[in-house]
């Protein structure tokens, strides 16, 4: 399970058994959301937070800030998604302490 960024106490990461579509988990305490991103010719058109089967959804203050945090980061992660899966390049982990405007 490569942790790739913490931001503000949300850990964002890939499942080690990832699939297609390119997504992301979050997760802070026991609440857990993933987030999608869909492509169309190499561009990021939507990113779509649904719920991971099993756990309760991040919610409120965490939502926000996943979304928050999703939308200044996407590129990075999706970079790194396709460094980790199809590369199979080690993946850096950063910290994030400062909140996103």
């Amino acid at each position: 399970m490569p942790k790739i960024f913490e931001y503000l106490g949300i850990i964002i990461f890939f499942y080690s058994n990832e699939h297609e579509p390119i997504h992301v988990h979050a997760k802070k305490g026991e609440f857990e959301s993933k987030a999608e991103f869909l492509i169309s010719n190499g561009v990021i058109t939507e990113i779509k937070i649904t719920s991971t089967k099993g756990a309760k959804p991040l919610k409120g203050k965490e939502l926000k800030d996943f979304e928050i945090f999703l939308n200044e980061y996407a590129d990075i992660i999706v970079e790194k998604w396709v460094d980790y899966f199809i590369y199979h390049k080690n993946v850096t982990f950063e910290k994030i302490t400062r909140r996103i405007k």
